[in-house]
């Protein structure tokens, strides 16, 4: 029997499910670069464990965002279930490959070659999670089919993305370009999900019955759990460092918010940190 594309519908729920994923991405974002930034006023012996939070918080923002906007999606006739030890295996793959961009910006610094390479590897991370969480996919009776020139594209914009946001964190030193970057990062994600959704066309055999289970939602809701939670830690702990701490303070009592902010330099370099210049020490892993 020959199999025929079917209407699929990635917004169910209308705009709450990309809109809600958007915000984790930019929050996952947002404290993963943050952390990054932090690792870099540390001595080298403890950086690793700054950038391994970063890596977390981004790894699991992309993962979060993209599994909400997969609540959202559906096929006419086709019930969708998930591969959980592949979804889980996504959120492992994302960390990870976050993790290697987070640690060749951390460990050589605010380089061309970093920033450009980490950005590379960090975009590259973004589709990795995306097409493997897709892998995941499981369907009663249709298949997926993907056009590679869109494809080509989504990745294009997650590595191009991903390397202006983590530009812009790592050498422009304004608060306000601080939350663009996060919120480019979460472009990135997002518009790297909904063009690889773009590029996707769902095809089933016919069927008699309309499919009966449950919903996307029902299936992944227990399942981002745990990423969620994640996330609430980690801006706990990205909350209560003392650096940032300092740092908000100086913000408000020296009026720079939206203006230049001294940056932390790396410890060890010769210069000292922002923290120890305003008379701390410095903190963190």
């Amino acid at each position: 029997m020959l199999a025929a594309p079917v209407p699929v519908d990635g917004f169910t729920y209308g705009l709450l499910t990309p809109v809600t994923a958007f915000i984790m991405a930019a929050v996952g974002s947002a404290l993963g670069l943050r952390c990054t930034m932090r690792a870099l006023t540390v001595e080298p012996a403890r950086r690793a464990g700054w950038l391994l939070l970063g890596a977390v918080a981004i790894g699991t923002g992309i993962f979060t965002m993209h599994f909400i906007a997969m609540m959202g999606f559906t096929a006419d006739s086709v019930h969708i279930s998930y591969n959980v030890p592949i979804t889980l295996a996504s959120l492992g793959v994302a960390i990870v490959v976050v993790g290697i961009g987070v640690f060749i910006v951390g460990y050589l610094g605010r380089t061309a070659f970093a920033l450009t390479t980490g950005g590379i590897v960090t975009g590259l991370g973004v589709a990795a999670m995306h097409y493997l969480g897709m892998a995941g996919m499981k369907m009663d009776r249709g298949r997926l089919v993907y056009d590679g020139t869109v494809v080509a594209l989504s990745v294009l914009i997650a590595v191009v993305a991903a390397t202006a946001a983590l530009w812009l964190s790592m050498t422009v030193k304004r608060f306000g370009v601080a939350v663009g970057a996060a919120l480019i990062m979460g472009v990135a994600v997002s518009g790297m999900h909904y063009t690889g959704m773009a590029a996707l066309e769902v095809q089933a055999h016919a069927a008699n019955a309309a499919a009966e289970g449950r919903s996307p939602a029902e299936i992944l809701a227990p399942i981002l759990i745990g990423p969620v939670l994640l996330l609430v830690f980690v801006g706990l702990f990205v909350g209560m460092d003392p650096l940032e701490n300092e740092w908000r303070v100086s913000v408000a009592d020296e009026g720079i918010v939206g203006g230049d902010a001294a940056a932390p330099e790396p410890a060890g370099s010769g210069a000292t940190s922002y923290f120890e210049r305003h008379g701390g020490r410095p903190g963190g892993i």
